[in-house]
């Protein structure tokens, strides 16, 4: 995401949207140091600055990272709220309902996902989908998911390991 993304989404003063981009871009630089708290703290202000489906979906992942998986997916439900277009939230949801063990539950999320008009990832859904059917012993549509996911981006590690891993188990 660029500061253009940012600034064109909603209404609001040109202020209010560069101070939320300057606060989004304070908390992910605190995320990726591992300094949760500070970092909920100011994409919780980027959003009462100026919401956008970004600040919602990255506050949830900072939640996922503390542990907080219900109030991440509350969250992701917030960014759906603001930009359904934007495929993030989907996948993300999909991705904490598996750590919850609810897989079941995850598999519309993905799907979603798959779908959304906006979305720099659009392989994520599908190995996320792959783990699924993996776990629940699905084996030709997890490699199915994982060749889809490959498809959309040939270089993606962890789905080229996934397939590697389960073609191999199956042999």
């Amino acid at each position: 995401m660029d500061v253009q993304d940012f600034l064109i989404q909603g209404e609001g003063s040109e202020e209010d949207k560069r101070g939320a981009w300057s606060l989004f871009q304070k908390a992910y630089e605190k995320q990726m140091k591992g300094d949760l708290e500070e970092a909920a703290t100011l994409y919780k202000e980027s959003i009462e600055r100026h919401p956008t489906a970004e600040a919602y979906t990255f506050l949830g992942w900072t939640y996922s990272f503390m542990g907080r998986l219900d109030d991440a997916i509350e969250e992701c439900h917030r960014a759906i709220g603001v930009d359904p277009d934007f495929g993030n939230p989907y996948n993300d949801i999909g991705a904490y309902l598996i750590e919850k063990g609810e897989f079941d539950e995850a598999i519309p999320w993905f799907e979603k996902a798959m779908h959304a008009r906006r979305y720099e990832s659009p392989a994520f859904p599908h190995l996320n989908l792959g783990r699924v059917y993996e776990r629940k012993g699905l084996w030709d549509k997890a490699v199915e998911s994982y060749k889809q996911a490959l498809t959309l981006n040939p270089n993606y590690a962890l789905a080229k390991r996934a397939l590697g891993r389960l073609l191999g188990m199956l042999n």
